[in-house]
């Protein structure tokens, strides 16, 4: 690999999943709910109903990519091996946009719940002590984060069964459709297919982070078998449990114009269902959930640049390193702990306008990816091989067209203005420094 140090196999099963759910954040169902409302006519869990069916079919190419080529620099290394290399680390590039700014959006969010809370505290004394906290941690072996990230999943999950039941409590006694189980929030008459699709387009993005436990290949015991079965899990328990919150916000609240702020609807139903204490436990459930976030985008971005550092197209010194006795690379932790500090100098709507693009662009050449290797280069072309091979990975692309269509404007132009800065320093890589890019060798 490096030459010297390599990452070490510790994680389990069970650390990939609390892994992946710390970075979809379960408690994000109740941030997007009132928009989502709004968006479907009042059915946001067929929303997310949809939305996990569509998002199986790319976690299911992550699957048959992960076995071929075990790596953890996932869809930069997936579409290096089987579309071209220099396809491979525009992809990684892009790819950046996502896992740098999902820490420094964590650190914004982080200032904002603690500075509602301690107004006297300026604000960007809460940031830095994110940062700080954050990078710390990753310093650490990676089990470190496993365990820490363990506690704040299970806190989360904790407070949406505790939602669960003073929602059932609520319905009973009268509150919103006054039924406990409906099919209502999933179909009713006025339901309209275009809206659904539209709420889905927004929710898709909850998802994120289902991909991104493939950074930690490198580091999983029996990663072929273990990651595989880790993006499934990941999504369809995040999946279940957003349907779940969702099914009882929204049968509680069958009429998002109740709230007085859609965008911000998490705090009044807190309120609502269950009082100050509830609203206040419900903001430590938030906080735990942007630390959760933060810590293991974190533990992603290093990855990830360790995997590109280690081939070349970033200095191999530095971001190839792994320590030897932490097993981290330390020094792309402490690089990217001083970049989070750029959290300071910018807003929400700014920050979250980067992260879009980079998850797409990762989905999208992931589910070619699959074509390219299995169709085009082993020729798996037999009838009962067109689903897994062809069919399946072109749905899910198909999908992330539709989200293409959908992305915001700005996220577009930002996201092509830096992949283009991307392509410019390739060409410096290779026409003018004439840089030897190595790459991994698998056997299948």
């Amino acid at each position: 690999m490096n030459g010297t140090t390599e990452l070490q196999r510790s994680l389990k099963l069970w650390h990939i999943v609390v892994i992946g759910l710390g970075y979809m954040a379960p408690m994000a169902v109740f941030d997007t709910f009132g928009i989502v409302a709004q968006e479907t006519g009042g059915h946001v869990p067929a929303a997310y109903a949809v939305t996990l069916l569509a998002i199986l079919f790319t976690a299911a190419s992550y699957g048959k990519m992960v076995r071929v080529f075990p790596s953890a620099g996932t869809a930069y290394t997936y579409t290096q091996e089987t579309i071209h290399p220099y396809a491979g680390f525009l992809v990684g590039w892009a790819s950046l946009l996502d896992y740098l700014f999902l820490p420094m959006i964590n650190a914004l969010l982080t200032g904002v719940y603690l500075s509602s809370v301690f107004p006297d505290v300026p604000t960007h004394w809460w940031i830095v002590g994110f940062i700080l906290l954050i990078t710390l941690l990753n310093v650490f072996r990676v089990t470190v984060t496993a365990s820490v990230n363990s506690f704040l999943v299970l806190f989360q999950i904790s407070v949406v069964v505790v939602f669960a039941g003073l929602a059932i409590r609520g319905l009973m006694g009268g509150g919103g459709i006054e039924q406990v189980f409906t099919v209502r929030p999933f179909f009713s008459p006025d339901l309209s297919f275009a809206a659904l699709l539209s709420g889905a387009s927004i929710l898709c993005f909850s998802f994120l982070g289902f991909d991104a436990v493939t950074t930690l290949t490198e580091e999983t015991v029996d990663a072929k078998k273990t990651i595989p079965r880790g993006i499934f899990l990941v999504a369809l328990c995040g999946g279940a449990l957003f349907i779940t919150a969702s099914y009882f916000s929204q049968s509680l609240f069958p009429d998002a114009s109740v709230f007085s702020d859609p965008e911000a609807a998490s705090a009044e139903i807190a309120l609502s269902i269950g009082g100050t204490i509830f609203q206040l436990v419900f903001l430590a459930a938030a906080l735990s959930s942007t630390l959760a976030s933060g810590l293991v985008s974190v533990t992603s971005v290093t990855r990830l640049l360790y995997a590109m550092g280690r081939d070349g197209y970033l200095p191999r010194k530095w971001f190839g390193y792994i320590h030897p006795r932490l097993k981290t690379p330390l020094y792309n932790v402490l690089l990217v702990g001083l970049l989070m500090t750029g959290a300071l100098f910018l807003d929400l709507l700014t920050a979250t306008s980067f992260i879009n693009f980079g998850a797409l662009i990762a989905f999208s050449f992931v589910n070619l990816s699959v074509i390219a290797h299995y169709v085009w280069r082993q020729k798996r072309l037999r009838v009962t091989q067109w689903w897994s091979y062809l069919l399946s990975p072109l749905i899910g692309a198909t999908f992330i067209g539709f989200l293409w269509v959908n992305l915001d404007i700005k996220s577009m132009i930002l996201g092509l203005m830096w992949t283009f800065v991307g392509f410019i320093y390739l060409l410096y890589l290779v026409k003018v420094k004439h840089t030897k890019l190595e790459r991994m060798k698998f056997e299948e």
